[in-house]
C-alpha cells in the first residue's frame, strides 16, 4: 500500500512540476512579447519600425493574452499537487526547538496528533474547494480576459487537494499503526526510509 501511495504522490508532484514549468515558459514568452512590443512602439523607434511592429502584432507577437489568469490557476493547482509528496515523505518544515528534548514516545504521539490535524485541514480545504467550485459553476463565472470558466481551476485544485487529503489520512493512520505495532511503515522524520 505504501508503494502505491508513494507512487501516486510522486506522479502528482511530477504533474505539478510540469504545470509549473509550462507556466514559467508562458510567463517568459509573455514578458518577452511585452518587452518587444514596448520597444517597437516607443517614441524613438515607432517611426522607423512601424511596419515591422505592425507585422509582428498581426502575427500575434506580443504579451500573451490572459497569461496572468493561466498562471493564477496553474500555480494554485501546482501547490496542491506538491502537498501529497511532501506529506508522505515528511518534507514539511518543522521547528523542533521544544520537541527535540521530548522522550521518544511523546514525540510519536505528538507526530500522530500533528498528522491527524494536518489530514483534517487538508480534507477541510478540499471540501471548501468543492463548495467553491459548485458556486462558480452555478453562477457561470468566467475569467476576464480568456472567458475561461473559473470552476475549471477550482476542479483541478480540488482534485489535487482531495488526493493530498487522502495521503494525509494515510500518513496519520500509518503513524498510528507504527506507534501501536512498532513496525516502520513510513520513512523517518528526515525523509529517509527505515
Amino acid at each position: 500500500m505504501h508503494r502505491i501511495v508513494t507512487f501516486v504522490a510522486s506522479a502528482m508532484a511530477v504533474l505539478g512540476g510540469a504545470v509549473l514549468t509550462l507556466l514559467i515558459a508562458l510567463t517568459c514568452v509573455s514578458i518577452l512579447g511585452r518587452l518587444a512590443n514596448g520597444l517597437l512602439h516607443n517614441a524613438v523607434t515607432s517611426d522607423v519600425f512601424a511596419k515591422v511592429a505592425q507585422r509582428l502584432l498581426d502575427a500575434g507577437f506580443g504579451p500573451v493574452l490572459g497569461a496572468f489568469e493561466l498562471v493564477e490557476a496553474g500555480v494554485a493547482f501546482a501547490i496542491f499537487a506538491f502537498l501529497p509528496i511532501c506529506q508522505i515523505s515528511g518534507g514539511h518544515a518543522t521547528v523542533d526547538l521544544f520537541t527535540a528534548r521530548l522522550p521518544d514516545g511523546a514525540s510519536r504521539v505528538l507526530q500522530i496528533v500533528i498528522d491527524v490535524v494536518f489530514a483534517l485541514v487538508l480534507a477541510l480545504i478540499a471540501w471548501r474547494l468543492f463548495e467553491g467550485m459548485q458556486g462558480k459553476m452555478r453562477y457561470n463565472e468566467t475569467t476576464f480576459m480568456l472567458q475561461m470558466p473559473i470552476w475549471w481551476s477550482y476542479l483541478a485544485s480540488f482534485l489535487a487537494a482531495a488526493l493530498a487529503a487522502v495521503v494525509g489520512i494515510y500518513v496519520a493512520l500509518a503513524r498510528l499503526v507504527e506507534t501501536l505495532t512498532g513496525q516502520r511503515i513510513l520513512g523517518t522524520q528526515d525523509g529517509s526510509e527505515a
